[in-house]
């Protein structure tokens, strides 16, 4: 079925004539911070993707230097309203998570800078990862008394090994591009100077060369292995990090760093008007 492009606030969209479809984190300043409505418009491009007959292939990527940052995170409210906001929240993220595992075409991810948290587990879930060599990957889960999500406590340990997962989501510990590519996670690195062009000519090339039928029925095949199993690993990591989430440890440390990120802000800030004042001198 053909539909329009959606337009969206936080996610930049571009298909091209050979049926390459491109989805951009577009919130550069934020460091493309996943806000809730990046989650939904993520969840509409996705679906929007998945059921266009004009789209082959699809590549994720970031404008500016990050991938993603991750979640963005805020100060916890507690209150009935801010609970039903946030239920609400993560049942689109759990939608999201259950149309990536679902998701029939060509999915090709394009790491161009830093992936944090849910950038990071979500890649899992992609086809085929190309990263810039300076790209880090980090899920800081454990220090905000979260746990894993976006099926990465399954698909982890079966990527990369049980130590190298639990390496990265037990103890936070950020990897770089080239250390992910050795562990199986990455297809390769591409420079930075042409990583762009790189990744949507290697798109292109298989939405022009490649039967779109044998990618559909092939991705099934793989897919089909542990498709359940994905599907109900990812009701069980929402359903944990609903209670983690609700812990005394969770809010504190959400607390401290929002606390923290805003100290960071206005030092920067005041940073910048020092230098300017001095620079009018």
């Amino acid at each position: 079925m053909a539909s329009s492009i959606p337009l969206l606030e936080t996610l930049e969209i571009t298909l091209t004539a050979t049926g390459v479809v491109e989805l951009a984190f577009n919130r550069p300043k934020r460091y493309n911070a996943m806000s809730a409505l990046a989650y939904r418009d993520w969840l509409a491009a996705i679906q929007w993707a998945a059921r266009c007959d004009a789209v082959k292939v699809v590549v994720l990527t970031g404008r500016g230097k990050y991938y993603t940052s991750g979640q963005e995170l805020e100060t916890p409210d507690l209150s009935p309203e801010g609970i039903e906001f946030t239920k609400k929240r993560r049942q689109v993220t759990v939608t999201l998570v259950d149309e990536l595992i679902n998701f029939p075409k060509l999915l090709i991810a394009g790491v161009n800078g830093p992936a944090i948290g849910f950038g990071v587990t979500s890649l899992a879930l992609c086809d085929v990862i190309y990263a810039v060599p300076e790209a880090t990957f980090s899920t800081p889960f454990m220090k905000l008394a979260f746990c894993a999500e976006g099926c990465s406590s399954y698909l982890f340990p079966k990527i990369m090994g049980t130590s190298k997962a639990n390496e990265m989501l037990l103890m936070g510990r950020t990897f770089s591009a080239k250390e992910l590519e050795a562990a199986g996670l990455i297809s390769r690195t591409i420079p930075v100077d042409h990583f762009h062009r790189d990744v949507l000519r290697i798109a292109e090339e298989a939405a022009t060369k490649f039967s779109s039928e044998a990618i559909r029925i092939t991705k099934k095949l793989v897919r089909d292995v542990d498709r359940e199993l994905l599907l109900k690993v990812n009701q069980e990591e929402m359903a944990q990090l609903t209670v983690c989430a609700r812990s005394k440890a969770s809010i504190e440390s959400m607390h401290r760093f929002v606390e923290e990120s805003k100290r960071k802000k206005a030092a920067k800030l005041l940073a910048k008007s020092n230098s300017s004042s001095r620079s009018r001198l």
